[in-house]
């Protein structure tokens, strides 16, 4: 499948290739023939590929982990 369109060409079917370019394809944008830009799909950030609970069960916090401390503790003077 051709992947080199010229510039009117990519204005007028400019929605196609932006779905081609995101489905994986690198679509070329060339003037007289000649390739003057490259469409391609960004790279997902970390932020997306993150997975919402993937990490379940790998941290335990203590029942009390939000008690007062004791007396003696802060009466040690520490910063």
């Amino acid at each position: 499948m051709q992947n080199q369109f010229n510039i009117h060409e990519a204005k007028t079917h400019f929605s196609a290739l932006v779905a081609r370019a995101l489905a994986g394809e690198e679509i070329i944008i060339a003037k007289a023939g000649h390739p003057i830009a490259r469409l391609l799909r960004i790279a997902p950030s970390r932020a997306e590929l993150r997975v919402p609970g993937s990490r379940a069960g790998g941290m335990w916090m203590s029942d009390d982990f939000d008690d007062p401390l004791p007396d003696d503790f802060l009466s040690t003077g520490a910063p």
